[in-house]
């Protein structure tokens, strides 16, 4: 990709409405999501397949939660898309463009694309990308903000340059606190901030974050970040910048909006509060929780009783990866061990499958992941002001007939 069509993409940005055989009603191309959580248009943008809008301006669509039955990594057509600020850069010449390291250091760079993918070494992660409000839409009492399903999140093999390698190029000074990213997304309103995240200079110089060029072996789609993403292991992905152009090391703690009010969460053990109340303490959101999902049969599903059903699924946590997933198909009266899949790494989606005989009737089958720290899914929801990191156990009710 050379740079990005302007006009194809502002033609392509007001979406095309498509009708959809799975979950929609006949002709009129309406999803209809589980859990009663309402209706949203299948569309179409540029790069991408039918997906979910939840938002038109700045551009919000989900996965459909059939895609991740296709296997544990994502594509990049159904790869979600979250944006906070509306002034995209829809002119980007990808032969003209800088990507800027400077601060609090021996010398500022000025790396065009060639040259990070010339001059610095390359890596590779298998790593989730999760919204902080992915389930937020699921919330009891009902919270402010974008009423997202679970489609917020994907799985992909990111290809780019060790962060470090770039900071110890520009020489880090003594006295550094932490790095702040900027991308070529800036606001329109009046009073929105621009988004700019930060991270503590021990984590930025981990070796694993990174600076992301490639995405499943292709450039980056536009609505994903092209050219250049951050990508944070572990980490929510409001750290996740986009159209990442400038990196800055600064001496103090950064306070900006997007990191001192926005995306906090409750400081606390569970990060939560009880229902309607306002924690007294807050911390910025950071890592992912454990979660896991049932993939293969929608809400309301038919099987054929008596027979053998093949049940699978995803799970996923921060880092620590996945240590066992466990299927109840009587409400978590009981629970059964399911077999999981290849280990793409402990960021990654890690699928599971198990096959189960079900008796005629209605059941709920509920998905409960272990991660290797321990962590286990939580059996009543965690809620918290903000609709951040929902990872309740999951139901999902079929039909044996």
């Amino acid at each position: 990709m050379e740079g990005v069509d302007r006009r194809g993409l502002i033609a392509g940005m007001a979406g095309t409405l498509l009708p959809t055989a799975a979950w929609a009603r006949a002709g009129e191309g309406r999803l209809i999501l589980p859990f009663d959580n309402g209706e949203r248009a299948l569309v179409r943008y540029p790069q991408k397949r039918p997906l979910i809008r939840l938002t038109a301006r700045p551009p919000q669509l989900e996965t459909p939660m059939a895609v991740f039955n296709e296997g544990p990594v994502t594509p990049n057509d159904a790869f979600f898309v979250r944006y906070h600020l509306a002034d995209l850069p829809l002119d980007i010449d990808a032969r003209q463009f800088k990507l800027t390291v400077g601060g609090h250091v021996d010398r500022v760079l000025s790396l065009s694309l060639p040259e990070l993918k010339r001059d610095f070494p390359v890596q590779e992660i298998v790593a989730v990308n999760q919204c902080s409000g992915n389930g937020r839409g699921f919330f009891e009492p009902r919270v402010g903000g974008g009423q997202l399903g679970n489609g917020a999140m994907g799985n992909a093999r990111w290809r780019g340059v060790p962060l470090r390698a770039l900071l110890d190029r520009a020489g880090v000074r003594t006295g550094a606190r932490q790095v702040t990213f900027n991308g070529l997304d800036n606001p329109q309103a009046d009073g929105i901030p621009d988004f700019i995240k930060a991270l503590d200079i021990d984590h930025a110089r981990d070796g694993e974050v990174m600076v992301a060029w490639a995405m499943n072996g292709a450039d980056l789609p536009f609505l994903n970040g092209y050219p250049l993403r951050l990508v944070v292991p572990g980490h929510y992905g409001t750290y996740w910048v986009k159209h990442l152009n400038e990196i800055t090391v600064v001496d103090a703690a950064y306070d900006g909006y997007w990191m001192k009010t926005a995306y906090r969460i409750p400081d606390n053990d569970c990060a939560c509060v009880t229902p309607g109340g306002k924690p007294d303490k807050t911390r910025s959101i950071t890592r992912l929780n454990v979660r896991s999902f049932l993939t293969s049969h929608a809400p309301g599903a038919q099987v054929a009783a008596g027979r053998p059903v093949a049940l699978s699924g995803i799970a996923f946590d921060g880092g620590a990866g996945i240590a066992r997933v466990d299927i109840s198909a009587d409400g978590g009266q009981s629970w059964q061990e399911a077999a999981l899949g290849e280990d793409l790494g402990r960021y990654s989606f890690r699928a599971w499958h198990l096959s189960r005989s079900l008796p005629p009737g209605r059941h709920r089958i509920q998905i409960r992941a272990t991660s290797r720290s321990g962590e286990v899914q939580p059996v009543e929801p965690r809620w918290q002001p903000a609709g951040y990191m929902r990872n309740v156990i999951e139901t999902v009710e079929i039909v044996a007939a």
